[in-house]
């Protein structure tokens, strides 16, 4: 048996069951070996694609999946999805066929590579090594949460695996969670006594529902109201005391709660620039403090009085033996009265701003949230419309919504909504996408189709890069190299095998109706014209902290 069997062999039987990747002569073999071993493939048209699928899919299943990709080219196709993976912390194993010979047209530095966008990487050296030092890499990506690329030298995958090597399944247990001390418990409990105003943000590290749940009862105990990052949006869903998301996307009133409070606590949330909108949310005299299984993350965007390096859930529980007796905390009456009325978006008065020729992106968004069905998973791409389907539709729970903007790529949104799809096949998949964004990426609307994912695709299409036009044109600076003729995208998805709608007005949106109803026998594309006049609120408030 060759090692490029054997490696894709144990990878398999150690439980990666889903292999994402564009096949080339470099992974040919291993790819098929993962396949007859009972893996999944999944065929992307792009590498780029691929990556991002497969971060995704780790992001919602919480299990491992493996990236394959050809040397060289196929590697540098994907690094932008990797990137997006590395900076995400997503425990994700990159499987990479590798030219060591010197003048070969596909060698590049490709550990190198990995090290620069904050991977890290393995290889395979041996024949007699291959086996463990692919579950090494695999390990390594589980227990320490990293993007790992493990690299394998096409004159290695040929070579002969020694008799003995056992490719059976190997206990593969996940790391062991860390637990607080008992003293920064205590200092966290003293704190969380002394707020009359708390308010918790939950982050990429509170994303479980066991987290959930022990930081619902804490809040429960001290009065506190709930918030999430971008990323951990819908981990609250249905509580009467969550104000959705804390940051950029922010609602008025759950800016001026967040504000309000005299105690933020940060659990698994980073507590960035976004989350935190450059500090501005975080009221003059407010405590801050932030609880991670990483001690390097504590502090590493903005000064707190106090840092827990621990699990969120065993904190939360900790927290919650050591605490006393139930307080009101931020839960007074006129706040629980304001939060049943307007803490959503779609419930702050606004203008319709559509014409005849374009629909307003809020009227847009709340016809689809009224449309579409609440069991659904949303990806979100990059760009100044991102703000109204993050923001306006809403989601059942933590695994509702997948934000791959750690790197803030445009064009990862569609491949980020068919990974999440895959992983949750239960629910309606719904790509929120710019114009340049789903151009970007329109090569993965096959993917879609070949799938049979009854997936809806709706471009926010402004004909623009939105960012740059609302940025720079106030300024009177040119924006020719931004703007762009108008393009029948409805026409494109056709192409692909899409039923498409153009929408320019409510009315257009029957199609979506007739849709929903019924019988979903392709993916639907909905191209909306929309309004371009100003900036979403978002990239507003983004912009004023520059």
């Amino acid at each position: 048996m060759k090692v490029a069997e054997a490696v894709g062999r144990a990878l398999t039987a150690a439980g990666v069951d889903h292999v994402f990747g564009v096949v080339g002569s470099g992974n040919f073999h291993l790819t098929n070996a993962m396949v007859a071993a009972g893996a999944r493939f999944v065929a992307a048209r792009h590498e780029g694609g691929a990556a991002t699928m497969a971060d995704a899919y780790t992001r919602t299943s919480a299990t491992v999946a493996a990236l394959s990709v050809h040397q060289g080219p196929g590697l540098t196709n994907a690094l932008t999805g990797i990137t997006e993976a590395a900076k995400s912390r997503t425990p994700l194993l990159v499987l990479a066929a590798e030219a060591t010979a010197q003048h070969s047209n596909f060698r590049v530095e490709q550990a190198v590579l990995a090290h620069s966008v904050g991977a890290v990487s393995a290889r395979l050296t041996t024949a007699h090594d291959a086996v463990d030092q692919a579950r090494a890499a695999l390990r390594r990506a589980v227990h320490e949460r990293r993007t790992v690329l493990l690299n394998l030298p096409l004159e290695v995958q040929a070579l002969d695996v020694p008799a003995g090597i056992s490719l059976d399944a190997v206990p593969l247990p996940g790391p062991e969670p860390v637990e607080p001390s008992e003293r920064a418990v205590a200092d966290l409990v003293r704190a969380l006594e002394r707020a009359r105003r708390p308010v918790f943000v939950a982050g990429r590290g509170a994303r479980t529902p066991a987290a959930r749940d022990a930081l619902t009862a804490l809040a429960d105990r001290h009065g506190a109201l709930l918030a999430t990052s971008a990323v951990a949006r819908g981990l609250f869903h249905g509580s009467p005391w969550t104000l959705d998301v804390s940051g950029g996307f922010a609602s008025p009133l759950a800016a001026e709660l967040i504000q309000g409070a005299d105690l933020i606590v940060g659990w698994g949330c980073a507590l960035n620039m976004w989350t935190m909108r450059h500090g501005n949310l975080i009221g003059a005299g407010a405590t801050v403090v932030q609880v991670d299984d990483d001690p390097e993350a504590l502090g590493a965007h903005r000064e707190i009085a106090l840092g827990v390096t621990g699990d969120v859930t065993r904190t939360a529980v900790r927290a919650l033996e050591a605490a006393g007796e139930e307080r009101d905390g931020y839960r007074a009456p006129d706040v629980a009265e304001a939060l049943a009325a307007r803490v959503r978006w779609r419930d702050v008065p606004y203008e319709d701003e559509s014409t005849r020729d374009r629909i307003d992106p809020r009227t847009l968004s709340i016809a689809l949230d009224d449309m579409l069905p609440a069991e659904r998973i949303v990806g979100v791409d990059s760009g100044n419309f991102m703000g109204y389907p993050s923001a306006y539709l809403s989601v059942p729970d933590q695994d509702g919504f997948c934000f791959t903007q750690a790197f803030q790529s445009i064009g990862l949104g569609l491949a980020t909504t068919i990974g999440a799809a895959l992983a949750r096949p239960d629910r309606l998949p719904v790509a929120a996408l710019g114009d340049g964004g789903a151009l970007m990426s329109a090569v993965e609307l096959d993917t879609v189709r070949r799938l049979g994912l009854p997936m809806v695709v709706v471009v926010y299409n402004d004909e623009a890069y939105g960012a740059e036009v609302h940025h720079f044109g106030p300024d009177g600076h040119p924006l020719d190299t931004v703007t762009f003729p108008e393009t029948d995208i409805a026409a494109i998805a056709r192409g692909y095998g899409f039923e498409a709608a153009t929408v320019r007005s409510p009315a257009d949106l029957k199609a979506v109706a007739d849709w929903v109803a019924g019988p979903r026998s392709a993916p639907l594309l909905v191209d909306a014209k929309v309004t371009r006049d100003h900036g979403s609120w978002w990239l507003e408030e983004a912009f004023r902290g520059h």
